[in-house]
């Protein structure tokens, strides 16, 4: 087989957040590389830089898982299709499974080289576009692997069983993730202010450099260009993490010194003073999505992990539609994980997550 990268490589499809400068890396859960091809043979060269956490992909053929597996650091030559029909059209997909990992070196994929006997074709472009901003949930912790799997490793993460790729499978929507485990609104699970989406939204993958100085990462520090993908609906999953802060003690800044914590009130949800931040935070987050997409519809979506924030997301949207004149954006309350729909490290699980697309899609459709 032959090197077909220099006339292939325009016909590849990348999906997910990336910079001019270095088109072909991903960084983010459900980042993928797609492909239609008449071959014979095909492989990829991929290319993953990492310290500690290896990076899984997951290549499917015509819909259908075929290889998921880890990456060695440095350069993988993988083999996709072996001794096939040369003349029947394949469409092929690399997804990338596990999450950008911050401090674990530069953290990113990167598709190098594509060998085949063959020719690669256009991929349709799809008539509906999302975009998913999450947390472990969309980054699909505990989506693969065993019950009662406590392990903290990239191996059971999957954004494959994941409601945000069921999702847009269901509807034949093109879609981006920006998510990231552990993270929230305000704050992580732990009460560190500095792991919140919000502060990432205008990067490529601010999380790239983790919680140092900005520094460069294959174009991840670059201002992102939202004119690169305009989404239908913009769909957010967040403030499971903040609500996980109620439980956890105050977090003090290493650097500054400075401590916070998101507090329980009387009643068992957030405190006055928390719920303000809360508040807060989520308005000028909806305004800023507001902002880079005018004409999306905007949804936010919670439950997977149970309800306690509730009451705080829906006063938020309540509140910033009166602040704005916005729309309101529309909340849904999606199945808890239970029982058998439970995944790995008490996640939701693929059954959980099927459930979760279904009711998203059922809504999507009305709008």
């Amino acid at each position: 087989m032959e090197s077909i990268k220099t006339a292939a490589m325009p016909l590849v499809k990348v999906m997910g957040r990336t910079s001019a400068q270095a088109p072909y890396v991903l960084f983010w859960t459900g980042s993928r590389y797609e492909m239609d091809v008449k071959a014979a043979n095909l492989s990829v060269v991929i290319r993953a830089s990492y310290e500690m956490h290896e990076q899984w992909i997951a290549v499917l053929c015509d819909g259908a898982m075929m290889i998921r597996m880890p990456l060695q650091k440095g350069d993988n030559e993988i083999m996709i299709l072996r001794n096939r029909n040369p003349e029947t059209l394949h469409h092929i997909r690399i997804v990338k499974e596990s999450p950008i990992m911050p401090g674990d070196g530069d953290h990113y994929i990167e598709l190098v080289d594509i060998l085949s006997d063959g020719s690669l074709y256009p991929v349709k472009e799809r008539t509906k576009k999302f975009v998913f901003v999450g947390d472990s949930i969309t980054s699909g912790e505990g989506g693969t692997g065993a019950q009662g799997e406590a392990d903290w490793v990239p191996a059971v993460f999957s954004a494959v069983d994941n409601y945000a790729y069921m999702t847009a499978e269901a509807l034949d929507a093109d879609y981006q993730a920006i998510s990231q485990s552990g993270w929230g609104v305000c704050c992580g699970w732990d009460n560190d202010p500095r792991h919140n989406m919000p502060k990432a939204w205008h990067q490529v993958c601010a999380l790239a450099w983790g919680d140092g100085p900005v520094r460069s990462v294959r174009g991840a520090e670059e201002e992102y260009d939202f004119r690169a993908f305009v989404p239908d609906a913009v769909i957010i999953n967040l403030a499971t993490n903040d609500g996980n802060g109620m439980n956890m003690p105050p977090f003090v800044n290493p650097d500054t010194g400075v401590a916070f914590a998101m507090t329980k009130g009387e009643n068992g949800g957030l405190s006055e003073e928390s719920m303000k931040v809360f508040v807060e935070r989520t308005v000028t987050f909806l305004s800023d999505i507001r902002c880079t997409y005018p004409q999306a519809k905007i949804l936010w979506c919670y439950g997977m992990l149970g309800y306690p924030m509730e009451p705080a997301i829906k006063k938020a949207l309540q509140i910033y539609a009166e602040f704005t004149g916005d729309e309101m954006p529309l909340y849904v309350a999606l199945p808890e994980a239970s029982g058998d729909s439970f995944g790995a490290r008490w996640h939701p699980g693929k059954l959980c997550h099927k459930r979760a697309a279904e009711t998203l899609q059922k809504v999507l459709e009305k709008l």
